[in-house]
């Protein structure tokens, strides 16, 4: 209905549609301010009754915790409670000094996990790999006292021989000393250059994008941090040139480029990794530390990048849910416009602020 008015309707009479959504949104605002300052609970009432833009967020983060409890925290390919909780172990294991019993109100819960997850074909081994071989150092290190002996146990009888192939201990995955992290070449005044060569790139050239380029990009995101390792998010790549302008034009800030865009790049949040909403903001700040990565990575393969923003709107938001297939509680974070850069394509300027306006002392 709102693209048909959108396609009816005189531009004069748009232009004062426009103006009266302002002015209402400003009045709300306004009203909003009053009580806020108040009365804080009344921020959440005033917004239920008159405006509904974290309607859908409230219901994904619904959805998420839902889904969590049906799958118990086990999702299709990977577990975010076993992710959780084995690098909860890695940090009981680095503390200095280290406990002789620790993680008594988890292990049982840990290792229960565990044997499901092995008993999972779709899971990932290298995800299984890991656990293994914490939970062995885990049981190595610690005191067994009752719980954590009758943890033990369970893990002594469970069937490891789905992983039997890694399990080579001269490649463990267990924490190590900081002594034996590798030598890189990489300076500060390098990593500088890439940061500064590293521009919000809107004009590409119709050379299509090497798919080993993005898979070796998205490889190094991967390595970013991400709160207790849970890796919340999913890349939906869109690597054809016919069908990457569909996707980055549901974006409203590509009018004008989102025709010359040869790949895009979708990153999605899973609020399904999530018991409680405490954790909802995680998703993105977990994706953006991934995003980023991902820029500079592929600014060392020759190719250029634009993060698009992608805000919270009802049609959009639905296009792109059904684009993706994507679920109640999944959440599109932004999306990379990703080519090889035009030479002759201009690049705006984009003036950073200074640390004088940004950096405050705590004291």
């Amino acid at each position: 209905m709102k693209t048909l008015l959108r396609n009816w309707l005189p531009n004069n009479v748009k232009q004062q549609i426009r103006h009266l959504f302002t002015a209402v949104d400003e009045y709300q605002l306004i009203l909003l301010s009053f009580l806020f300052a108040r009365f804080p609970r009344s921020a959440t009432w005033l917004y239920s009754l008159v405006n509904r833009d974290f309607m859908r967020e409230q219901q994904a983060v619904l959805s998420g915790r839902l889904a969590y409890r049906k799958q118990e925290g086990i999702q299709a390919v990977s577990s975010a409670l076993l992710r959780r909780n084995i690098h909860r172990l890695e940090k009981g294991l680095c503390m200095q000094p280290r406990r002789n019993v620790f993680a008594t109100d988890f292990i049982l819960a840990t290792v229960e996990c565990f044997a499901t997850c092995m008993n999972n074909k779709h899971i990932e081994a290298s995800e299984l790999k890991w656990a293994l071989d914490v939970l062995s150092a885990y049981f190595d290190a610690v005191t067994h006292v009752e719980n954590i002996a009758q943890a033990n146990a369970i893990f002594i009888a469970i069937d490891k021989s789905v992983i039997a192939g890694q399990s080579d201990p001269k490649h463990s995955f267990v924490p190590y000393q900081h002594k034996s992290i590798i030598d890189t070449d990489i300076t500060t005044a390098s990593l500088r250059d890439l940061c500064i060569r590293r521009r919000s790139v809107r004009w590409f050239t119709d050379k299509a994008v090497a798919d080993d380029q993005l898979n070796e990009a998205i490889s190094i995101a991967l390595l970013a941090p991400s709160a207790c390792n849970r890796q919340p998010f999913r890349f939906h790549v869109c690597n054809d040139q016919q069908l990457a302008p569909d996707i980055a034009r549901l974006a409203g800030g590509t009018a004008g480029f989102a025709d010359n865009i040869p790949c895009v790049i979708t990153i999605v949040g899973d609020l399904s990794a999530y018991p409680m909403s405490r954790d909802r903001h995680v998703i993105y700040i977990d994706a953006a530390l991934a995003a980023m990565q991902l820029m500079l990575a592929l600014e060392t393969l020759g190719l250029s990048s634009c993060p698009i923003n992608w805000p919270d709107i009802d049609v959009p938001e639905q296009k792109m849910a059904d684009r993706l297939r994507l679920t109640d509680f999944e959440r599109p974070v932004m999306l990379v416009a990703i080519g090889y850069a035009d030479p002759h394509g201009m690049i705006p300027y984009s003036q950073k602020k200074s640390i004088n306006v940004i950096r405050t002392d705590v004291i």
